[in-house]
């Protein structure tokens, strides 16, 4: 997405889709066992505050990299229950600030009614999913139900493999998490990058919904660990499967359990790890 800088004089204008490398070159000196001090060139990952506002009113304050922000402005509001459908998003649109950027979106007045009891802080740090709840009782909401999807576990692990591949943002600064749509038969469909993964995932679910994808019909794949956050965004719309790179944590598996959602992670020597779900017990997935 690229980001459009608002004038003195005009409106704020929107943002326009369109890919962004988002690093930014940095030069160092580096250091090696007996071999002289040398200048090298690195590429590290562009961080900046986003807010999400509704209806006018700041809602929160995440720490995200600068791409793909209109489908994390409809990601994070369906993965947090702000608006049950996209449908209520009635626009969305992104704009440049002296501090940072901003998602203006508009909902129902009875959506934004409801945040207003519904607090988080200023900052959402971006490995953390916990920063942000005001209370142990918004951690421990109930989850919908989902389905798993009759998936293979040789397409899971393809899937798992294939996912360097589709991380543009990662191949240049090495420093960013992936979030990618898989169909059944473990063939990538659609990737999202962020400097955090939850982030990451937000965008993937806004980039779904907007491209319409039956969730049924698939399962995501992650870069990072499957933390608790990460099965709360996807239960809540419906996503029934979720392979991750790294373990998940005790938190997430009790989390999946109760959900009805399976998580499968790469193991060892190119082994797959099914923790939770229809797919735990072995043989045909359905």
């Amino acid at each position: 997405m690229t980001i459009c800088p608002t004038s003195d004089s005009d409106a704020p204008q929107a943002a326009e889709a369109g890919p962004r490398p988002c690093s930014v070159a940095i030069d160092g000196t580096a250091f090696r066992a007996e071999a002289p001090p040398e200048p090298v060139q690195w590429l590290l990952p562009e961080e900046e505050p986003v807010a999400m506002v509704y209806n006018r009113r700041t809602f929160a304050v995440m720490l995200a990299s600068p791409a793909d922000l209109e489908d994390f402005g409809l990601g994070f509001s369906l993965s947090e229950r702000i608006v049950g459908k996209a449908a209520e998003m009635r626009d969305i649109r992104v704009e440049r600030l002296d501090a940072g950027l901003s998602v203006q979106m508009t909902i129902p007045p009875e959506r934004a009614a409801a945040l207003i009891g519904r607090r988080r802080s200023l900052e959402g740090r971006s490995g953390c999913g916990l920063c942000g709840i005001e209370s142990l009782e918004a951690l421990n909401q109930p989850l919908p139900p989902v389905s798993s999807p009759v998936v293979s576990p040789a397409a899971i692990q393809q899937a798992l493999e294939q996912l360097r591949q589709h991380q543009p943002m990662r191949a240049r600064n090495h420093s960013v998490h992936g979030a990618a749509w898989a169909d059944r038969d473990g063939t990538i469909r659609l990737s999202r990058e962020d400097i955090g993964r939850h982030c990451a995932l937000d965008k993937l679910i806004g980039a779904l919904t907007r491209d319409r994808y039956d969730l049924r019909d698939g399962f995501a794949v992650l870069s990072s660990r499957c933390g608790f956050e990460l099965v709360q965004k996807a239960a809540a719309i419906g996503i029934g499967l979720l392979a991750s790179v790294s373990a998940p944590t005790s938190l997430a598996v009790s989390m999946a359990e109760r959900a009805g959602m399976s998580l499968a992670v790469a193991g060892r020597d190119h082994t797959l790890v099914v923790l939770t779900g229809r797919h735990r017990s072995g043989g045909d997935p359905a």
